[in-house]
């Protein structure tokens, strides 16, 4: 009788393109400066970047329409996937879907999330060749 033949190991599509470095400061400004309206696209834009990335996830307009109709879902959706990105990628992730909780904590807890997310997006994009931040 002929031993079990192992199960082939799991593969995975090949990695897009990495996104756009994007200025913490500037993102967390404009937000501030637009009443919110510039989170709408910056979700939008960093979700198509993880999906076009990942070759899997939501995508940008689902995080636009997450976004707009239950926002503090997004706060722990797109830290999700950002540390699934990074599990694909052997390393640890600075951000897990845990994450959103900062969101719950009045004035400075967004902040604090924005700062952690895009740090974390920033560093795995530069990590794949992408150019530092410099603007949105």
């Amino acid at each position: 009788m002929a031993p079990p033949v192992a199960p082939p190991p799991v593969a995975f599509a090949p990695l897009g393109p990495p996104g756009k470095p994007r200025s913490v400061g500037l993102v967390i400004l404009v937000s501030i400066v637009t009443c919110g309206i510039w989170t709408l696209v910056w979700s939008f834009q960093n979700g198509e970047e993880l999906k076009n990335h990942n070759r899997t996830g939501l995508g940008g307009v689902a995080y636009l329409f997450i976004t707009l109709l239950i926002g503090l879902v997004t706060m722990f959706l797109m830290p999700g996937e950002i540390e699934t990105m990074y599990q694909r990628a052997g390393k640890q992730s600075p951000v897990s879907a845990v994450t959103g909780l900062w969101f719950l904590l009045p004035i400075a807890g967004p902040i604090v999330w924005y700062v952690k997310v895009q740090k974390a997006l920033n560093a795995h994009w530069q990590s794949l060749g992408a150019p530092p931040a410099t603007g949105l």
